[in-house]
């Protein structure tokens, strides 16, 4: 399976977008724990992670990262070896107990994006249970991000609960703070009295 190929199929034929992916790092995007390695390594993803990554980048989908790692310096490291920095303009790389509530909230100050246009992927429940809280919608990976991971996220942030036996899609409403403006995407300011420079380049 061509697998940029069956995600950017995926991200044509979904209804609605999410403004700003989210990933994890470890045994979401790779499958062990960066402080356990060593930076002289040569680090490799899942299988079809780099090609869903490749997708979404094409698609102008603007993505993030959300880790716990204690070795953010490992993670930067790998991230670099496997061509991807660019891929994320923000990078929240720290130990933390908040279960990523705190790096949500500085991934929401630097992007100005509302939690309920994310789309997070990470393999605990603890952080999904706690990020799922902040109106985010989330998607737990057993065996890291691959097409069905991506299929049930764009699913599920849709507001599609289900799909019937002849390809019907049953989804509740959703509600968006966003609009078209000039061909991209842009947030409404209700408290802010200017609008902020987009933290993703042109």
């Amino acid at each position: 399976m061509n697998v940029e190929y069956e995600a950017m199929r995926l991200l044509n034929s979904a209804s609605q977008l999410p403004s700003l992916v989210v990933f994890d790092l470890d045994y979401t995007l790779w499958p062990y724990f960066c402080e356990t390695r060593s930076k002289r390594e040569s680090p490799v993803l899942y299988p079809q992670a780099k090609g869903i990554i490749e997708a979404l980048k094409s698609k102008g989908v603007p993505m993030a990262i959300a880790s716990r790692s204690p070795t953010a310096d490992i993670a930067q490291t790998f991230l670099s070896k496997l061509n991807l920095t660019s891929a994320f303009p923000v990078m929240e790389i720290y130990s933390s107990w908040s279960h990523k509530t705190d790096h949500f909230q500085r991934i929401h100050h630097k992007t100005g994006i509302p939690y309920k246009e994310m789309l997070f992927f990470d393999d605990e429940d603890r952080n999904i249970q706690a990020i799922t809280q902040m109106g985010v919608t989330c998607v737990h990976v057993n065996n890291g991000v691959n097409i069905g991971a991506l299929n049930r996220g764009l699913q599920k942030f849709a507001g599609i609960d289900y799909v019937g036996p002849e390809g019907q899609a049953f989804r509740q409403k959703r509600v968006t703070d966003f609009f078209i403006k000039g061909g991209k995407k842009k947030a409404k300011q209700d408290q802010l009295e200017c609008q902020e420079e987009s933290f993703f380049a042109e």
